[in-house]
């Protein structure tokens, strides 16, 4: 049974029509204790069905170690949303419901290369001099949530520094533990710096400036 309604696709088939340059999802999966690698796996294959310059990329996460170590992959299901380089992009778990936007929002950027972060933005995150790792906790009902990822995607396309990873929250029980997560989007940079909620981008890069701030040594 499709997971995308027919009213669905065809709206994305127009959206992804407009892509320029051909976008790899490359999922990482491995059906035994996987509860929701399946599901992924189906919503991956509706979404490449519907343009001819997105192509699905399959690996075991087990089999394929090599794979997953060269992306960086820790955990599944997981998906890296790759251009003509790899910008960092991550979605951990299915990205459904609200953050099924996200997704898509980050298929076309990657396809571009580009994003619309301001001139500003671009500037300060251009100073970066350290690797910059951030992780965003949602949930697939949070309307708030691809508001958080889709920053965080944009400045990974913009900084070859920044990792950005979705993580679905409640398919990796051990990290709500983990991160204390008691409500979402909970973004967490570095280890070292978190806070809630979608902030506007002015906000979220001055968070990720003090990040790098604290891992040179600084203090808030």
């Amino acid at each position: 049974m499709p997971i995308l309604e027919d009213k669905v696709k065809k709206q994305l088939r127009s959206e992804l029509s407009k892509l320029t340059e051909e976008v790899k999802l490359i999922f990482f999966t491995q059906e035994i204790e996987c509860q929701f690698c399946q599901q992924t796996h189906q919503l991956l294959e509706e979404v490449s069905s519907l343009s001819d310059k997105v192509k699905l990329i399959i690996y075991n996460f087990v089999l394929n170690k090599d794979e997953a170590e060269k992306y960086g992959i820790d955990k599944i299901p997981a998906t890296v949303v790759e251009g003509k380089v790899d910008y960092g992009i991550r979605f951990y778990g299915i990205p459904a419901g609200y953050e099924f936007s996200a997704l898509i929002g980050s298929i076309t950027d990657v396809s571009r290369g580009v994003t619309d972060l301001s001139d500003q933005g671009k500037k300060t995150i251009a100073t970066l001099s350290q690797p910059v790792h951030i992780q965003v906790f949602t949930n697939p009902t949070c309307p708030y949530c691809p508001l958080a990822v889709r920053m965080a995607h944009k400045l990974a396309i913009e900084s070859g520094l920044i990792r950005a990873d979705m993580i679905e929250a409640v398919e990796f029980p051990h990290l709500i533990q983990k991160y204390h997560i008691s409500g979402v989007p909970k973004v967490v940079i570095n280890e070292k710096v978190e806070f809630i909620g979608a902030l506007p981008e002015e906000a979220f890069v001055a968070q990720v400036m003090e990040s790098q701030k604290l891992q040179k040594g600084g203090s808030l």
